[in-house]
């Protein structure tokens, strides 16, 4: 198979879909891999270590899309992108569908097979390839949070920590999943006053056992969110629905009382982001100010901090993707169901339910769409 590795696109995005150390392995499995000129150099992986593992470098995405039987990218295809897919053509991404409708008119128009990295499953119910990346983007809220709260950036001046004779800032936490704990790691590992709020009592007793004392540790009613953030110097949403888009948890009542100077990141906003507020921004201009909070609704942070992701997402992906070339995308979710649950189109036809249901478009089971099974039919999300 032909690997294709374009260089990304979007607004600061620096990450890769394929690292040197990987390429090596899909050529050691006599895979064919092609790289875009200069894909990964903003990260240090230049044209040469791609040389050396045995990849060739070619001049344009354009080149990539042209000769790849399978691209493996990070973040999801703009226009110009889906623009270039064709059918038979394998991508292998982050796509985030649910509160993208032009981009999945664009996938569904290419004909091309998509299978999305968010929405692979493991046997426990997780999502493996979505966790290193939620991993760095819950340390990495309370980072770009502290820095929000700086009043250079209008924040209200409040160090996230204090000092001794001053208070600590009080950060919230909403959602304890991967995110959600490691936002608590951090906010904690700097010193500030954290609760978590979650619908999950054994989720919270978990983070209860874990943290003990120094987390707050609140059932999410409505009362319970309104109260919290309304008191909240930093807020992070931390929520997801997998393949879905996220729901609104907090209003834009909850955040019109919230002091002068507080900041939210909403790290949901690659699933359309769980503030009424938020709206998506770039690294270039990542925040703006909403009723006097400062919001910070980056849709690709991990990006920010682009040669750890782009190796702690390589180490999850390659199994997969190797399995992929292997045997071929339909033998290969033909005996892996985790694997299957990561197809979102398939020439022409929409395979994620969720992203049906958000969309309000028609749904094919992923088996019928794949002709895993006979009778192939559409029903209406």
């Amino acid at each position: 198979m032909i690997i294709g590795v374009p260089k990304e696109i979007k607004n600061h995005e620096y990450r890769v879909g394929l690292t040197p150390g990987n390429v090596a392995e899909f050529m050691h499995h006599g895979h064919k891999v092609i790289v875009e000129h200069n894909a990964g150099d903003a990260i240090g992986f230049s044209n040469e270590d791609y040389v050396t593992v045995g990849a060739e470098i070619v001049p344009t995405a354009k080149d990539v899309f042209d000769q790849a039987d399978m691209i493996i990218k990070v973040k999801e295809p703009q226009p110009d992108e889906c623009k270039m897919l064709k059918k038979g053509q394998l991508l292998f991404t982050y796509l985030h569908l649910a509160p993208d409708p032009l981009q999945t008119k664009l996938l569904l128009e290419s004909g091309c097979t998509a299978i999305a990295y968010e929405t692979v499953t493991d046997n426990e119910g997780r999502l493996p390839l979505l966790t290193p990346m939620s991993e760095v983007a819950g340390r990495l809220s309370i980072q770009a949070g502290a820095h929000c709260l700086e009043k250079a950036q209008g924040g209200s001046g409040v160090l996230l920590g204090g000092v001794p004779g001053v208070k600590s800032a009080k950060v919230v936490v909403i959602g304890g999943g991967v995110v959600g704990l490691n936002a608590i790691r951090m906010a904690i590992g700097m010193e500030a006053h954290v609760t978590v709020l979650d619908k999950s009592l054994n989720r919270l007793r978990e983070l209860d056992d874990y943290f003990g004392p120094k987390l707050n540790c609140i059932f999410a009613t409505k009362d319970n969110l309104e109260k919290y953030v309304q008191e909240a110097d930093l807020v992070i949403g931390a929520v997801l629905v997998p393949g879905a888009a996220a729901p609104k948890l907090v209003t834009k009542e909850m955040i019109k009382s919230m002091r002068k100077g507080s900041v939210v990141v909403d790290v949901a906003i690659d699933q359309g982001g769980c503030f009424e507020t938020s709206k998506p921004t770039t690294h270039q201009e990542p925040t703006y100010i909403v009723d006097e909070v400062v919001h910070y609704c980056v849709a690709n942070m991990p990006g920010a901090v682009a040669r750890t992701s782009t190796v702690a997402l390589n180490n999850a992906t390659l199994p997969f993707a190797l399995a992929l070339a292997n045997k071929g995308y339909k033998k290969a979710m033909a005996e892996d169901k985790h694997l299957k649950n990561g197809l979102n189109v398939h020439e022409g036809a929409l395979t994620s339910e969720p992203v049906a249901l958000a969309l309000g478009l028609p749904y094919v089971n992923a088996d019928k769409a794949l002709g895993l099974v006979n009778n192939t039919h559409t029903e209406m999300a």
